[in-house]
């Protein structure tokens, strides 16, 4: 490739010394059409390859093709990056760089999609604590040896880059709540604004341009916290640019491939670690500070949390006769003094609380999938009092798990004549003194060999009975230096002068 000083001396030698062609062609060593071509040229010249090679790459193609043209017929989300072939082929034993690869699946991509038109945009800066961006993604894990579609809220602070997301299994409103609450949590504070999508959770109706009728219950939790909710345009994922693309790396870094975990809990505590390792690397717009150094200084800017909000869902909802109120399918067990009465059932991502009166009467660990039964046996306690034959086929009693001490003293209990009744007598005790004074009575019954129900009544009571009064050891000063004699012979005296009156 020439270069324009040597177009240039060529031009001078020939048209400003009159040089022949041939005798700056000898002196250059270039060639005569090429010394002719470049005394016409008036610009630097651009050279054109058509094919780059890729000699490292040969050998790999069939496979790279066969990868792109089998992951074609994928769901996107499940497709993997340049990135991810390329590491894909170093395991296969290819030693070229990454940009062969990349460069090979752009050609490959653009030959079967055809022509994509490009949108312009317009660079943003935010100042620190100012927004807050929000979106939700669908992402495949395997909990438990299942493969389940788990939904993850991602929260993304503009300034610093800074990012949460925590997975859930559904995207009901009251996952919504408790996302802002651990997202708020881990940030240390909330920012001025977030930016949502319009969905039903936030928003209940769109109106012309950015006019938007919240929902009631979301707008609880923005006053709570004091931030302003923005709703973007329907089909403009650009206003809120940075969470839209932090989904592509979640799944790509997170997610692919497959991540098998034991339950959600340890999902989110996953996620949390890895969002505060992936704040170490560079600032996208100051690459000279690290994402993790952004985030302490806009810290400093957001709002402090005063109080934790309570993201429940309330639904009023009427106990059955069976003392269960039924939510999402499943069926949670109520006190049975409160069977046929209406109650308010408060859900939230991960509890069911149930309310009468303004009081709590009962409190469950949520469960998502269906036709579940959630009984706490002692919700059903009062009806064995006068229906003591429930406590052999009861549900709730038969999914009891009792310590193995109170349960070898049942089976001994029951097998004796009225021992149903005996057994829920003990119960009653024990609703009051707790299980765990009843599981001592029944390991010290068990050492002996006598088994039933008055002698495991008998080793509660005295495990409960109040304990005898301390005896005060008073002071020195407080003692008596000379302590009182006796003398019975003042009664004497007494009943003289009682005989002087009569």
């Amino acid at each position: 490739m020439l270069y324009m000083d040597l177009i240039a001396e060529i031009r001078r030698r020939h048209m400003v010394s009159k040089e022949s062609i041939s005798s700056i062609a000898r002196d250059l060593k270039l060639s005569r059409p090429t010394v002719r071509k470049h005394c016409r040229s008036l610009r630097e010249p651009v050279y054109h390859r058509h094919t780059q090679p890729t000699p490292m790459l040969g050998a790999f193609q069939q496979a790279l093709e066969t990868w792109l043209a089998t992951e074609r017929l994928l769901p996107k989300a499940q497709r993997r990056t340049a990135r991810r072939l390329f590491e894909g082929l170093q395991a296969e034993g290819y030693r070229g760089a990454y940009d062969s690869v990349q460069r090979f699946v752009q050609r490959w991509k653009a030959a079967k999609s055809g022509p994509a038109f490009t949108h312009a945009f317009v660079p943003l800066a935010f100042a620190p604590g100012e927004v807050c961006q929000f979106d939700w993604s669908h992402e495949h894990v395997e909990l438990a040896g299942v493969m389940q579609t788990i939904k993850v809220a991602h929260f993304r602070l503009t300034f610093s880059r800074q990012m949460f997301v925590v997975a859930y299994p559904r995207e009901t409103q009251e996952m919504v709540f408790d996302a802002h609450n651990r997202a708020f949590a881990f940030f240390g504070g909330v920012p001025e604004r977030m930016v949502y999508d319009n969905l039903k959770a936030v928003v209940e109706t769109i109106f012309t341009g950015k006019e938007r009728l919240f929902n009631r219950r979301f707008m609880v939790l923005a006053n709570h916290y004091l931030f302003e909710p923005v709703a973007c345009t329907p089909a403009a994922g650009w206003e809120k640019g940075q969470v839209e693309n932090q989904v592509g790396n979640i799944r790509e870094w997170l997610f692919t491939p497959l991540a098998r975990f034991a339950s959600f809990a340890a999902v989110n505590e996953w996620l949390a670690t890895r969002c505060q390792e992936l704040a170490a690397r560079k600032h996208p717009v100051a690459p000279q500070r690290s994402i993790a150094a952004c985030f302490i200084e806009e810290q400093l800017a957001l709002r402090r949390i005063t109080a934790t909000f309570d993201g429940y869902v309330e639904h009023m909802l009427r106990v059955s006769s069976t003392c269960l109120v039924v939510l999402d399918r499943n069926r949670y067990s109520v006190p049975a003094a409160f069977a046929g009465r209406a109650v308010s059932v408060r859900s939230t991502a991960g509890e069911v609380r149930i309310v009468a009166d303004g009081v709590v009467i009962a409190e469950h660990a949520r469960r998502f999938g269906r036709d579940q039964l959630i009984c706490n046996p002692w919700h059903y306690l009062p009806i064995l009092e006068r229906k003591p034959g429930a406590l052999r086929n009861g549900v709730p009693f038969r999914q009891w798990d009792l310590p193995p001490a109170i349960q070898l003293v049942r089976d001994c209990i029951l097998k004796q004549p009225k021992g149903d009744r005996a057994f829920v007598e003990l119960l009653l005790m024990a609703r009051d003194a707790g299980l765990e004074a009843l599981q001592v009575a029944c390991e010290l019954v068990l050492e002996g060999n006598v088994v039933t129900a008055a002698v495991v009544m008998n080793e509660l009571r005295r495990l409960i009975a109040p304990l005898p009064p301390i005896m005060l050891t008073l002071p020195d000063m407080l003692k008596l230096q000379i302590e009182p004699l006796a003398d019975c012979g003042r009664y004497d005296h007494l009943r003289e002068v009682s005989h002087v009156l009569h």
